[in-house]
């Protein structure tokens, strides 16, 4: 289901891209991604209805770095966390943690008029589930040290804690901030505490 999910997000951006015209592309972007203000009564729903727009953001991305970062986490972490659920299980996980970020982002910042797209909410969830699964697993990091870089195997303790941290200081920061584009902080946080909330009940009854 992980490659079925990243085959997905693969072929839509490359759907995107085929549009050619920026105008085209950003018209996608608009009648399918995230728009807060859209969801608080602030501004009009484009394109599918609005419940959709909180699944349909999840398989856009705004360019092959946002889309290679996003997949890239997805592949590192997911394919352990399916297996200890299943694969219909995560997909429902998966889709009810990027809903979760979406409206995490959404009550974060209800007056954005800025669409928002990108899987990374689903991703989050994906990564508070690993870290509730694994928590003694290692993960090769890519660390830089002064001026050299090296890798390193940092524990999944470790490294998953740092990642969440920063994103919940990154987002306390945004609070109040007029959003014009960016990163979508409070999806990822979001995302990753709904994961390691639901992660238990998800993997019920499954052998390890």
């Amino acid at each position: 289901m992980m490659y079925l999910i990243i085959a997905a997000c693969v072929l839509v951006f490359l759907y995107t891209l085929s549009l050619g015209s920026p105008d085209a592309m950003e018209r996608v972007i608009w009648d399918y991604g995230i728009v807060p203000a859209a969801f608080t009564g602030h501004a009009a729903v484009r394109g599918a209805p609005p419940y959709l727009h909180l699944v349909t953001n999840l398989f856009l991305h705004g360019g092959w770095v946002h889309l290679l970062g996003n997949m890239l986490f997805l592949w590192i972490f997911g394919d352990n966390v399916e297996d200890a659920m299943g694969h219909g299980r995560f997909l429902v996980f998966y889709l009810l943690c990027g809903v979760a970020g979406n409206v995490g982002h959404i009550v974060a910042n209800p007056l954005s008029t800025e669409p928002t797209i990108g899987a990374s909410g689903a991703i989050a969830g994906v990564l508070g589930a690993y870290l509730v699964l694994y928590p003694r697993a290692r993960v090769l990091c890519l660390v830089p040290l002064w001026i050299f870089l090296q890798f390193l195997w940092v524990p999944a303790v470790l490294f998953l804690p740092l990642w969440i941290g920063f994103q919940v200081i990154s987002g306390l920061a945004s609070l109040g901030v007029e959003q014009s584009g960016g990163v979508a902080w409070w999806a990822h946080i979001g995302g990753f505490f709904t994961g390691a909330v639901l992660v238990r009940a998800f993997t019920a009854g499954r052998g390890r």
